[in-house]
């Protein structure tokens, strides 16, 4: 049984029995509004209906997660070994120079989420991969145990073997594993959970911090400019930081690499060990699925990760040089979407089919031959959902964006949202659903 019969089982069951959920719904809001599932200050919009997920479903998310990895890594490897093919990116001298250190723990990404819209193993496309301060654990995993002591799901979890993914211990759990290979001892490190102050996700944050201390380890939340690299080390005033969970994103460490010398100095000298390495922008930047399409990269790549990309990974190219370019995106314009090659929280992304034409002009045209891509637009894929209006519940199609947690290079779990636009984020009316996973 696949998860889309599971959600219709469920919409059947709280349309059904309005009466029953009613006042538990209004209850599970007051729950989540008093969590850590809070957003920009606000309580994370949710809906009264998880994402439901077969264990074969599950399956395909690991499979997936796992052939962009190994892509992700030849790509990479290519990076650091090829000087030509490096051009490509594009990445300020500083940025390349921490790409190219070493990398004593031997991963090149080892935390990511990669987001996709997914109907089954064969009909899924690639939206983009995040592996540069993933961020969101925490919105699935406490509405998630939230959503599970309700009463609706409590009486589905009667008829089925249900589970929301763990992804806050799991992490601990990996970034020790990481740094034990950095550092061959048996030490305990003392850990710092590093971003920028105004950008950081704050409660997420504290949720990671007390799972680290939790689990038996010193751990502080700092910001990068209060660190200070002294005698081969890094600190935060007197704690000596042996572990950096790194949450800052590339694009503010370039705005503000002066200001965080220290940091980059501590980094380079291999000083610290920083989870994850600035190796990650290479498969992070959008401009990694344009040249995914290149054919002197696919050589590199066998036939089945050949097949994989041209299924999955959607058409990308740079929005700039010819007027074709231009005119192409212009006159097509519910083909495509533009992106910056590095910004998050869908900051900047425009869909075609949103505006009209003047509209799209005007939008094209600040975006010319700047730092924009253009890609092939996809339609999310669309459920039925449980959603409370005018004081009940009703039925709603939603689109849907799966980003798939990838610990270690191993997969952890899921993270949902859902919307009705062409773009579904934080800059639009969206829903942030747990992912249950049904085992029976």
């Amino acid at each position: 049984m696949t998860g889309e019969k599971f959600q219709k089982m469920y919409l059947e069951m709280v349309l059904n029995n309005q009466a029953r959920y009613k006042q538990d719904y209004h209850k599970t809001v007051e729950r989540v509004a008093d969590s850590t599932a809070i957003y920009k200050d606000k309580p994370v919009p949710f809906l009264y209906n998880p994402m439901f997920f077969s264990k074969e479903e599950e399956e395909d998310f690991r499979w997936i997660g796992s052939m962009m990895m190994e892509i992700g890594d030849k790509v990479t490897d290519r990076y650091i070994h090829d000087s030509v093919f490096r051009k490509k990116f594009g990445f300020p001298d500083f940025i390349e120079e921490m790409i190219l250190r070493e990398n004593k723990y031997d991963i090149h990404v080892p935390i990511g989420r990669f987001d996709v819209f997914y109907k089954d193993k064969e009909n899924f496309k690639f939206c983009e991969l995040n592996t540069d301060g993933s961020s969101a654990m925490n919105e699935d995993n406490t509405i998630g145990s939230i959503l599970l002591r309700s009463r609706a799901m409590e009486d589905f979890g009667r008829e089925h073997s249900i589970r929301n993914p763990e992804l806050i211990k799991s992490w601990v759990e990996e970034s020790i594993k990481i740094f034990k290979k950095w550092d061959k001892t048996e030490k305990n490190p003392n850990i710092a959970i590093v971003d920028f102050v105004e950008s950081g996700t704050s409660t997420e944050f504290k949720l990671f911090k007390e799972a680290y201390e939790a689990a038996g380890y010193n751990c502080i939340i700092a910001d990068p400019r209060d660190l200070e690299y002294r005698d081969g080390s890094l600190y935060h005033k007197e704690y000596k930081i042996d572990l950096v969970y790194r949450r800052i994103v590339t694009f503010e460490l370039i705005e503000k690499h002066e200001q965080v010398s220290d940091f980059i100095s501590a980094y380079m000298d291999d000083a610290v060990c920083v989870v994850g390495t600035i190796r990650s922008q290479v498969v992070h930047n959008k401009i990694f699925f344009r040249i995914l399409h290149d054919q002197d990269t696919v050589e590199g790549l066998n036939e089945e990760q050949r097949e994989f990309i041209r299924q999955h990974v959607p058409f990308t190219g740079l929005f700039r040089g010819d007027k074709k370019v231009f005119d192409e995106v212009f006159y097509n314009k519910d083909k495509y979407i533009i992106k910056p090659l590095d910004m998050n929280a869908s900051q900047g992304v425009f869909a075609g089919r949103d505006f009209g034409k003047e509209e799209w002009e005007d939008i094209l045209e600040d975006a010319f031959n700047t730092d924009y891509i253009y890609q092939e637009f996809v339609d999310p894929y669309e459920r039925e959902y449980v959603v409370f209006e005018d004081g009940q519940f009703k039925s709603r199609k939603l689109g849907s964006i799966i980003g798939i947690f990838i610990y270690n290079k191993e997969y952890k779990g899921l993270y949902t949202r859902l919307g009705a636009e062409s773009i579904i984020s934080g800059v639009t009316e969206y829903y942030t659903v747990p992912n249950i996973i049904v085992e029976t």
